[in-house]
């Protein structure tokens, strides 16, 4: 695995593990303070998901003309798309987001009484760890070669009108 495969996995845990004690302590003091951050938190590792995802789904709209790319093997390394101890590692941190954000939604689920509570914010967590996986993929993932009915077309070929003189 070379240092720019590894700077990605990385990232994930790292911002995995600041969701985790934001969270868990936003659980357990539920401060006012606490509440505000782990919104803002929340948010923040939202929209870097929502930024991850896009852009690995752009590069792999560009690989997927000379690449055959699944969904499943985008957004979930499967398919030995990745190797397994980096496929293990990213949907490590995608599972412990998914439960964190559901856990801490469901733990409280009421603010001073009312329903709802800033928690809530740490179900859309989770697209972040979907859209580092896609990066990921996108940029490092091994995909067979593209082919199209009939046999395979050469990348230089795809989308030429061949067949009219």
């Amino acid at each position: 695995m070379n240092s720019n495969q590894s700077s990605i996995v990385r990232f994930n845990f790292v911002l995995t593990a600041v969701f985790v004690v934001v969270t868990a302590l936003a659980v357990f003091i539920f401060s006012p303070a606490l509440r505000s951050m782990v919104a803002v938190v929340d948010l923040v590792l939202f929209a870097i998901g929502v930024a991850t995802f896009i852009w690995g789904y752009f590069s792999a709209v560009q690989r997927s003309r000379s690449d055959e790319i699944s969904v499943a093997g985008l957004f979930l390394l499967i398919d030995k798309v990745a190797p397994k101890s980096i496929m293990r590692a990213m949907n490590a941190a995608l599972a412990i987001q998914i439960i964190v954000g559901l856990a801490g939604a469901i733990i409280r689920g009421s603010t001073n009484g009312k329903p709802g509570s800033t928690l809530a914010f740490g179900v859309l967590v989770p697209l972040l760890g979907l859209g580092l996986n896609g990066l990921w993929a996108s940029k490092h993932g091994s995909f067979g070669a593209r082919t199209l009915p009939g046999g395979s077309t050469p990348e230089g070929e795809i989308g030429k009108d061949s067949g009219h003189g």
